[in-house]
């Protein structure tokens, strides 16, 4: 598939400000993006949506009648909509608010204000979910690799699945929790373990733990995906035997880079 580029995009802006709408439409069309739809409200943008699917909606957090949270579930629970890339934007500072938003799916958080190169990064991990390129490896071929997602959070689960699928991934394994993946590692052999750190009963850390200390898998690959945004917390991480780390939102670029460092090591 020939790759996008930001002239391609069919953009939905949803925004309330008039203000705010003005001067994000400029900033996207500096960055190449000519299509751009607008919406004030969640409801309005639910009928354009309805009515002409865009390939990217842009939406800011806060509305009179809800937050894009309430947006964001009703275009996962659409099946005609639900694989449509959804970006953030928000002053929002606390780490609850965007956690919701990091486990739900979107390709990326913009602050507000937000400059060209964090928009450009928005706008190109939205292109790679749109155009799927694959992964090539000297050692593997990505058809092969087989990977377990430990996530408890579907939706995230979905995202991450849907990322790895545009790299070529073909063999993938759910788990709810570090519970259930300890479970399917005890019974079932993987190439690569993709994991949330945060997870009830069994978290990232201690399932990492587990497969380098009693499991038969134990040189097996592991990528944690994190939200966690403090240094000492993710040097602890970084040292109970992870490979590689990986912020929330799952961005196809940095994912194909570490898979390819940790894949070919």
């Amino acid at each position: 598939m020939q790759q996008l580029s930001p002239a391609d995009l069919a953009v939905l802006l949803i925004e309330p400000s008039d203000v705010q709408r003005k001067m994000i439409i400029k900033q996207l069309t500096e960055e190449g993006v000519s299509q751009i739809s607008t919406a004030d409200s969640i409801a309005s943008a639910m009928l354009q949506l309805k009515q002409h699917k865009a390939d990217l909606v842009i939406s800011s957090l806060y509305f009179e009648q809800g937050t894009s949270l309430e947006l964001l579930a009703k275009l996962k629970n659409d099946s005609d909509l639900a694989d449509v890339p959804f970006v953030l934007i928000s002053s929002e500072t606390k780490k609850a608010q965007l956690e919701q938003f990091k486990q739900s799916g979107v390709v990326a958080i913009l602050p507000k204000p937000f400059n060209s190169v964090q928009l450009g990064k928005a706008l190109n991990a939205a292109i790679d979910l749109l155009s799927p390129a694959e992964l090539e490896l000297n050692l593997f071929d990505v058809h092969d690799v087989r990977v377990l997602v430990v996530d408890d959070s579907r939706l995230a689960r979905n995202h991450i699945k849907r990322v790895l699928q545009n790299l070529g991934v073909q063999h993938l394994t759910e788990a709810e929790d570090g519970q259930q993946a300890i479970t399917l590692l005890q019974n079932t052999m993987f190439d690569l373990v993709v994991t949330d750190f945060n997870m009830p009963e069994v978290n990232g850390q201690e399932l990492t733990h587990y497969i380098r200390e009693h499991s038969q898998q134990s040189h097996i690959p592991v990528l944690m995906v994190t939200s966690e945004a403090n240094e000492s917390h993710l040097a602890n991480i970084a040292q109970s035997g992870v490979n590689a780390l990986c912020d929330k939102p799952f961005e196809p670029e940095t994912v194909r880079a570490l898979l390819s460092r940790i894949m070919e090591h």
